[in-house]
């Protein structure tokens, strides 16, 4: 039994379509299991076809059940067509956020039926994580902890910031995540006040903040976890602000739940922040959603009206970044329950000094 195949169905349902076409890799993966590339599916209530090319027919039946799959020889869209005339749809939902306009006109043109938008059509079902997923979640993550144990051990001034990632990413696959989950941040000194200050040649300096954010996949899903650090001892200063940070982080993994919208939960650590006189320097949000992709649903933004639900994992992630001085930022994934949250994370928040 597929669930996810069925709660698709049940959405076909409430958005009165009769079949549904997926190009986005993640939700083709999502709905099929399948894991490698060039390759759609489409849904309807009564039957479901995956349509790829010889290169992953092979594959296709070893990772999927619950679609019948469709080798195309040399037009995938001609392959679309007849599936679609088999299915007998009327009302056809496609991907609005994803798709090309070349790929929309060539649907439109081939396929005797009305083509209606969609924007989160899956993605609305990926929101809450089933219990495969939380657990590929939580393995990504403890890859994540453990690899933060040995380079706070390893960071040295002297060493450029490209050269840290570097190991920090060898490392992680050395204890068996599959890929980093994005281009990791590593931000020392005046440039840690770069949110997404990527590795550079600059050399990380003694009384540097070095801010590293970063992450891996495991089976497809994704971690995320940022630490700031300071390298040799931290002034008055790099401590008032640290200190600021993790206090609105700590709120706000204490107090969120499911049950508020996206700006109560962005506001519980941007009050405080705003309180000790630094709402000006935190720019970005709260927080995100976090799954088969980086940065998915829900954004926990000062305007977000989405409702926040059980079985959510989002980041917690508040930050100050002071241009031409220095920046902070702590981040922990959690997840939502009804009262709470559990934090999937384990590294100490802690400001260290190494």
């Amino acid at each position: 039994m597929n669930i996810r195949l069925d709660a698709a169905k049940r959405l076909l349902i409430e958005k009165g379509l009769d079949g549904f076409i997926v190009f986005k890799p993640v939700n083709v993966t999502y709905l099929t299991g399948f894991t490698g590339d060039d390759s759609i599916a489409i849904i309807s209530l009564n039957e479901s076809y995956f349509i790829t090319d010889s290169r992953y027919t092979e594959q296709a039946y070893q990772e999927i059940k619950d679609f019948k799959i469709v080798e195309h020889k040399s037009d995938i869209f001609e392959a679309i067509k007849d599936c679609v005339n088999m299915m007998g749809i009327n009302k056809l939902g496609f991907e609005e956020n994803y798709i090309t306009f070349e790929q929309y006109n060539k649907l439109k043109n081939m396929l005797n039926v009305v083509m209606k938008p969609e924007n989160s059509f899956v993605e609305s079902l990926r929101e809450i994580k089933d219990d495969t997923e939380i657990e590929n979640i939580k393995k990504a993550q403890f890859i994540t902890d453990e690899t933060f144990k040995y380079f706070i051990n390893f960071v040295k001034p002297g060493m450029k910031e490209k050269d840290v990632a570097l190991e920090m990413e060898y490392y992680m696959k050395k204890l068996g995540a599959d890929d980093k989950s994005f281009d990791f941040i590593v931000a020392s000194g005046k440039r840690s006040s770069m949110p997404h200050g990527k590795a550079s040649d600059k050399v990380i300096e003694n009384g540097d903040f070095v801010t590293f954010d970063y992450g891996c996949r495991v089976n497809g899903y994704c971690s995320d976890m940022t630490r700031t650090i300071v390298v040799g001892k931290a002034n008055e200063k790099q401590r008032e602000i640290y200190n600021t940070v993790l206090e609105a982080q700590i709120n706000a993994i204490n107090n969120l739940k499911s049950g508020m919208i996206e700006k109560e939960g962005d506001y519980l650590a941007r009050k405080i922040i705003i309180e000790r006189g630094y709402g000006d320097y935190f720019g970005h949000s709260l927080g995100h959603g976090v799954g088969l992709e980086i940065h998915e649903k829900p954004f926990m933004g000062p305007r977000g009206t989405n409702l926040l639900k059980s079985g959510m994992v989002v980041t917690v992630e508040p930050g100050i970044y002071i241009p031409d001085f220095s920046g902070v930022r702590i981040e922990d994934m959690v997840l939502l329950k009804e009262d709470g949250v559990i934090d999937l994370t384990n590294s100490p928040k802690e400001l260290i000094e190494v």
